[in-house]
């Protein structure tokens, strides 16, 4: 399948490949960068096998996983990772999500790279409603995802637990028809 790239002001966000493994696990094993994601801190060998689980969705059909390395431009340093999941084809829902290296964090990157995923998912996924969960103690998401046009739909209590300790999740969503306007 020819790969797949969405560019924005100052960033692309392309398919992963293979070679990326080593930047990849450069965010995905700082504890300080996943202590709110479900997953991480990575060992090489996790973060190798995440890279053949997005290079494997790249072969679905219908496409339904889209797994994107953040890089940015000019040039094609890779700064995160993000993604965009169909979660509903009857529904047309979908789930996004996205993580940075922290030397990134603070520059506006992942607004820039969550707005493009959301554009993504409306205008070329064809989707009615895309959603988004973050920690409620991860502050800087929800203000991102309050940034792009997302509401607070719910507060989760207790309904993860991460790394022996229950957390509570906000969820977010917002609607083709909101993105519209």
């Amino acid at each position: 399948m020819k790969p797949f790239a969405l560019t924005t002001e100052r960033l692309t966000l392309r398919d992963f490949r293979r070679r990326d493994w080593k930047a990849v696990h450069a965010y995905a094993a700082d504890l300080e960068v996943v202590r709110f994601m479900p997953w991480g801190p990575n060992t090489e060998r996790q973060t190798k096998a995440f890279l053949a689980r997005a290079l494997a969705g790249r072969i679905e059909d219908p496409r339904t996983k889209f797994e994107f390395a953040i890089t940015a431009t000019p040039g094609d340093r890779l700064i995160g990772g993000c993604g965009i999941r169909v979660s509903s084809p009857a529904d047309r829902g979908a789930g996004m999500g996205y993580c940075l290296h922290r030397d990134f964090w603070g520059h506006g990157f992942a607004t820039e790279a969550a707005r493009a995923l959301v554009g993504f998912g409306f205008e070329q996924l064809g989707m009615h409603r895309i959603f988004a969960t973050c920690d409620t103690e991860n502050v800087a998401s929800a203000r991102i995802l309050e940034k792009i046009g997302m509401q607070r739909e719910a507060h989760f209590r207790e309904d993860t637990l991460l790394r022996g300790k229950w957390r509570d999740s906000y969820l977010y969503a917002v609607l083709e028809d909101e993105w519209a306007r």
